[in-house]
């Protein structure tokens, strides 16, 4: 039927909407299958999270108030928090793909920058020491940085290790080393990827891009995590 005709002319394929092509680009598959990560990884929180509150709704006022109620708003919440940095990370690199997001670069130092990053409790992993050449000034996005500085310390901590931090100057960049026992890639998750439990899957990425956005590189090597910004 003339509905179910393919056009092929000049190797191009259309179809019904939201049919798959076959055989499309590397990076169109690259990107199907980071998607297909992210679809994975925001569903077992969120069904979580929807499954806690149904139960929740289903009991009485005093069951609500006890032991029981109290573990079941306990697994909503985290579960709901777990989402949230997901979804937070997802659409902060998607907006940094798309150019959508207003870089602004002044000088920040880089001591207080760690302070305000590594303050939000729960959010950024603990730190064994630090050390910290003085004066030190990186050119940066302030939000950003202590985006990418929080992101990283949470990462490089999250088997409960607290990470040490180091940072000089290097040339014309602030260097800035995490160390962590066995850091993970910083390259986008693809379907079949590991799970976090603490919603930490899409951090590394988000902060490589906010890292690239800044005229700065995120990289992992044997040793932990090694974030470079240009220096003020």
């Amino acid at each position: 039927m003339a509905g179910d005709r393919v056009s092929r002319k000049n190797g191009d394929e259309t179809g019904p909407p939201g049919a798959r092509r076959e055989g499309g680009s590397p990076a169109s598959a690259a990107r199907a299958g980071h998607l297909a990560f992210v679809a994975h990884e925001v569903r077992n929180p969120l069904s979580t999270a929807l499954w806690a509150a149904e139960l929740l709704a289903r009991l009485s006022p005093a069951e609500r108030g006890g032991a029981r109620g109290e573990k079941l708003a306990a697994l909503a919440l985290r579960s709901a928090l777990r989402l949230r940095t997901l979804v937070e990370d997802h659409l902060l690199a998607e907006r940094l793909d798309a150019g959508g997001y207003p870089v602004r670069l002044e000088p920040v130092a880089v001591g207080a920058a760690l302070d305000a990053a590594l303050a939000r409790p729960g959010e950024a992993g603990s730190e064994a020491g630090r050390s910290l050449e003085p004066e030190l000034v990186a050119l940066a996005d302030r939000a950003l940085f202590e985006r990418v500085l929080r992101a990283v310390a949470a990462v490089a901590a999250r088997d409960g290790r607290p990470t040490r931090i180091d940072g000089r100057r290097r040339g014309a960049s602030v260097l800035l080393r995490f160390s962590a026992p066995s850091p993970a890639p910083v390259d986008d998750p693809a379907k079949g990827g590991g799970s976090d439990p603490d919603g930490l899957a899409l951090a590394l990425p988000a902060a490589r891009r906010a890292a690239e956005a800044m005229g700065g590189s995120l990289s992992s090597d044997g040793e932990g995590y090694l974030v470079e910004i240009p220096a003020a």
